[in-house]
């Protein structure tokens, strides 16, 4: 494994480092999602990089590193529209059945559609036999819901002693039966009114055991 080089450097030296490493990352990505973690080798994403394997191993080190690196930029982003998603829909004074809806909808609207959940979830099929670090929990967008639901309970508005449980629970009930519904049928063939109705049905069914 070679160590990251790290020294200082003046701030025209600095931007072009940055903008090698963001090149980096980005054919990481590509190659990735396209080729897998075993068959993508280093001389390839330098080349895609249009940088030496060399930098490659100043910036990141192995591969593996930069694999986690590239997982780990997806991740953010996934989390960056989650806590959108509940900053946005799960607020202050709205009926509780009303706002679990629309962050439902938000999420199966923007975030399930979006490239970057699209690139999360062929990273992480591509990646099974691949460790996380064990310092980035696989399921944090749960644990940004997880929060809300523990105020929301605080509040008297669910009743729940457990917060990660109603969390999976409604979770399972909504976005999972999407993404189930999604999987199994031919693309783009699931209508909008077909994933409305899973997700009221789901939202019902929740309140029906939590509140």
């Amino acid at each position: 494994m070679v160590t990251p080089r790290t020294s200082w450097q003046t701030p025209g030296r600095r931007r072009q480092s940055e903008t090698k490493r963001a090149a980096i990352l980005d054919a990481a990505e590509e190659l990735f999602v396209s080729s897998g973690y075993e068959l993508t080798s280093v001389d390839a994403i330098a080349a895609r990089a249009t940088v030496s394997k060399r930098t490659v191993y100043d910036h990141f080190g192995d591969k593996l590193s930069l694999f986690r690196r590239v997982v780990e930029r997806v991740d953010d982003a996934l989390l960056a529209l989650t806590r959108t998603a509940v900053r946005e829909e799960l607020t202050e004074g709205r009926d509780l059945g009303d706002a679990l809806l629309a962050f439902v909808r938000r999420v199966t609207t923007d975030v399930v559609p979006s490239s970057t959940y699209a690139t999360f979830r062929l990273l992480n099929a591509r990646s099974a036999s691949t460790p996380r670090r064990p310092d980035r929990p696989s399921e944090e967008p749960e644990r940004i819901l997880e929060e809300r639901f523990a105020q929301l309970a605080a509040k008297g508005e669910l009743k729940l002693s457990n917060p990660r449980r109603a969390v999976q629970h409604f979770v399972a009930l909504t976005i999972r039966l999407v993404l189930a519904e999604i999987d199994h049928a031919p693309p783009g063939s699931v209508s909008r009114s077909e994933i409305e109705e899973i997700i009221t049905d789901g939202v019902d069914a929740f309140l029906r055991a939590y509140r």
